[in-house]
């Protein structure tokens, strides 16, 4: 059968598009090709994410340029598609799927200024059909999304990446050189004990949420939330080493220790609320080590586990368990205090369990 471009795009190939962007783009530039009047189109998708609830992607047929809006779950529903689009001029728009939270596909006609609300009906005629042919491919492509969203919002960015690539080989892994945090709350068993669960968990969501979100804020990635500790990194970046390696290593120092300042900020803040409602504050330590690790696929046969390793690794969490015995909240190691500018107090050396040579330990000014 001879169907036009766009059509036979979305039979042969659409489904193999490497992300939303790509194949609004695409198909967008396809319908342009083949005589449909459009100033741009929408793609929104459903997202199982715990904060993002839909994610719409706008291309301008203009520039060819396709850009992003998030609807959170927390915020009221939006029509962040449809409102971008009625801007630019007539709007069609339908649900491919039967589905409430089917993927939405919408195109913007040229606005020609002379009062016409609504694309012509065999332009209309078109989109449908194409609708009708895009179905397969977005069912496709949401999956992947759906999919890629799970995964992150439990392994994190690098771990998902990796097993969705297929590196699911016992044993297997790669060497990160970064700086490293690793902090916990202070008194967390004593706390539980006189703390119902539910409140519990509320407490250690709104300390994660403090640190995490600073963590991230600043590019790094948490790896692994074990009990009410946190193990994070901040990764030299392949671009970084390439341009210049030292600049790489303090640029990963230097955003590890404006997350740890936020989080100290994030955690001062939320302690004021606490208190404000007779609630205990939430003393916590952090340490800060720079070096190289091992995260890779550790674990039984049938049950695997993305782990980070190595003597930075032991070293970062030895450091954080000296925080109580030195009375501070923020100890930071001479590898990573060698590779920043920023003003830090020195603490004299010190013997970690389990770690050979003695320790230069550094804090923060105002710690």
């Amino acid at each position: 059968m001879d169907l036009p471009s766009p059509l036979a795009w979305l039979v042969d190939e659409a489904g193999a598009s490497p992300g939303p962007e790509r194949f609004l783009a695409e198909l967008g530039r396809r319908l342009l090709a083949d005589g449909l009047p459009l100033s741009g189109g929408t793609l929104t998708l459903s997202v199982p994410h715990p904060i993002i609830a839909r994610r719409t992607w706008l291309w301008r047929a203009e520039t060819g340029a396709v850009i992003e809006a998030l609807a959170f779950a927390a915020a009221p529903q939006s029509e962040a598609g449809r409102d971008w689009l009625t801007g630019l001029g007539p709007v069609w728009e339908e649900r491919i799927g039967p589905s409430q939270d089917s993927p939405m596909l919408g195109w913007a006609g040229i606005d020609n200024r002379a009062g016409a609300g609504a694309f012509a009906p065999a332009d209309a005629d078109r989109l449908r059909e194409v609708a009708r042919f895009a179905a397969a491919p977005l069912a496709a492509l949401a999956a992947r999304e759906a999919r890629a969203a799970l995964l992150e919002a439990y392994l994190g960015r690098r771990s998902a990446a990796r097993v969705q690539a297929g590196a699911l080989a016992r044993g297997t892994g790669e060497i990160i050189r970064a700086a490293l945090l690793c902090a916990d709350l202070r008194d967390f068993t004593a706390l539980s004990e006189v703390t119902e669960p539910h409140a519990m968990i509320a407490t250690l969501d709104a300390w994660f949420d403090r640190v995490a979100g600073a963590v991230h804020a600043f590019g790094g990635e948490v790896l692994k939330f074990m009990g009410d500790g946190v193990l994070a990194i901040f990764p030299v970046t392949a671009a970084s080493v390439e341009a210049d390696a030292a600049r790489g290593d303090r640029g990963a120092c230097e955003a590890a220790l404006r997350a740890v300042a936020a989080s100290r900020a994030g955690m001062a803040h939320l302690d004021q609320v606490r208190q404000a409602q007779g609630l205990a504050p939430l003393p916590f330590g952090a340490a800060l080590h720079f070096g190289e690790i091992l995260w890779g696929n550790i674990g039984a046969a049938d049950r695997l586990d993305f782990t980070a390793i190595g003597p930075a690794v032991n070293l970062v969490s030895r450091l954080e368990g000296l925080c109580k015995p030195l009375g501070r909240s923020v100890l930071i190691s001479g590898a990573l205090a060698a590779n920043t500018a920023t003003a830090l107090t020195p603490l004299g050396e010190h013997t970690l369990r389990g770690i050979a040579d003695p320790c230069a330990v550094f804090t923060l000014p105002a710690d």
